[in-house]
Parts: C-alpha cells; structure tokens; sequence
C-alpha cells in the first residue's frame, strides 16, 4: 500500500496516563493509504495496545505490537486482511516472547492489542487481550470486540452474572495477549448482535460501514471507568477531538485508575462519493 497525508474518514486519538503516577503503557497509530498506483481505493488502518509487566516492560511490548503489526499492514501484498492479521499477530506474539526471554526485566512482558481496518467503506478487524472496538451506529454502540478475561469467559459459560463482573476479583485476568508463552491467536470475530454464533461473527467481516458510523478503539482505562451507554452519550453532539477529549475527561474525574487511550474515526456523510468497496484480490 501507498502511505498518504489524508486520511478519507475523520481521525482523532488521544492518550492520557491516568491519575495515579502510572507510568503510560499504552501505545496507538493511526495510518492512511491507498492500495496501490493501479488502485485508488483508500485504507485506514487504527491500532490500539496496551501492555504487560512492570519495569516499563509493558509500555516495550505495547510500543512492538503497534510498529510490527502497522509495518505488517503497510506492506500486505494483495492478501486478504484477515489473514494478514493472522500472521503478523503471530510473528508479534513470538518476537515479544523472545525479547522477553532475553532480559530478565522484561520477563512476562505482554501486550494487548485491538485493530481496525477499513479500506473503501468495509471494515476488518482483529484483537487479542481486554483493549476494546466499538462501532456507534446512529443511536446505538455495539461492543464488535469480546474482552479475552477471565471474567468475560465466566460471563459466556454462565457461571457469573453480569452485575458481578465489574467488581470482581478477576477484572483484570488477561487470558489472552501478544508474547505469550503459546503464540496469541487473533480474535476475527465482529459481533453486530448479541448471541450471534462464531461463524456469523466471523461473516460480519469486511460489513460496509454507513455515513455518520464511528468506529471507537480505546484501552480498558476507559471503558473500567465509562460505561458503553455513556461512551455513546458523550458522543453525540460533540466533534470526534471534543469527544475523545471528554471521553478521557470523564475517566479522570472518577479517579483516573489507568492509562487511557482512544482512537475514534468517523465516516462522512458523503461517503456514497467514496469506492463502494474491496475485494479480497
């Protein structure tokens, strides 16, 4: 892909350290393209990762997934987003692991890490550990990620409800994260509905996105403090930079407890002038 200055969807993104001296773990980019000289269609790509570990480890791995997985995006060569993703989070997880193992102050070093990619007007996404995607469709949010933590495993077996979760003990268990001892494997589901089966999950890949869409990307610094009814409510009215902005503010008025990082892009409503679309070449 071709890497440009302007971006076809609105773009805003912010990162804040939170309240209580933690040091800021939590790394994002935000790239624009199109995909070849031959063909004009435009590409955003968004990523949002928050890391692992103490010793700064953390904001090393989070800091390795953004800059792998980005590089991995910019260069696909025709292949099918998904499976870009499949092995780009793999190789990541892998070399987090290894520089890991290779200092024994980053031992156990991780990161989490949450995609969005759209090219034309479709979206693809992928993810692994608790930072979270978001699509806000007129007066609706749907959470299109699952959070990979114990609680959320509790929660789909039916063994805890969900007025417990977030005062649980187990909040903040990440089953799933980049450097991993077994590689991570990306999460390629996108949950439109709730109840929705894996497979159909896995089919709302590559859905058209709408004039007026917002896609949010954010860490659980946000949405551990901010409900998602609320996410949304902050939204409307507001520009994506005021949005984001009032977004961070909210979390820090009730105690700032993390790192807070959001990326929000935003489809004009002239879109339908936009490439209708990509196809997997």
């Amino acid at each position: 892909m071709i890497r440009t200055d302007h971006a076809h969807l609105y773009v805003a993104a912010r990162t804040h350290p939170g309240l209580v001296g933690k040091n800021n773990e939590d790394n994002f980019a935000v790239s624009a393209y199109v995909i070849s000289k031959m063909n004009p269609t435009p590409s955003v790509f968004a990523i949002v990762s928050d890391g692992i570990g103490g010793h700064k480890a953390g904001e090393v791995a989070s800091e390795m997934a953004v800059n792998m997985i980005s590089r991995a995006v910019e260069k696909r060569d025709g292949g099918h987003p998904l499976a870009v993703f499949e092995n780009c989070f793999y190789r990541v997880s892998e070399t987090i692991f290894s520089e890991a193992e290779k200092d024994p102050t980053r031992k156990g070093m991780g990161a989490t890490a949450a995609c969005a990619w759209v090219i034309g007007q479709q979206l693809f996404i992928a993810y692994v550990g608790d930072s979270r995607i978001y699509l806000m469709r007129g007066k609706r949010i749907h959470q299109i990620s699952r959070d990979h933590t114990w609680v959320q495993d509790a929660l789909d077996k039916g063994i805890l409800e969900r007025s417990l979760m977030k005062s649980h003990p187990n909040l903040h268990v990440i089953r799933r994260y980049l450097g991993s001892m077994e590689p991570a494997e990306p999460d390629l589901r996108l949950f439109m509905e709730p109840g929705e089966s894996d497979k159909r999950a896995r089919d709302n890949q590559g859905m058209n996105l709408t004039p007026g869409d917002i896609i949010l990307i954010c860490s659980d610094g946000l949405t551990d403090l901010v409900k998602d009814g609320e996410i949304h409510s902050m939204v409307h009215g507001r520009t994506l930079q005021q949005s984001s902005q009032a977004l961070i503010d909210l979390a820090c008025e009730r105690g700032g407890l993390d790192n807070i990082t959001i990326v929000m892009l935003g489809v004009p409503w002239d879109a339908k002038k936009l490439n209708p679309g990509w196809l997997p070449g």
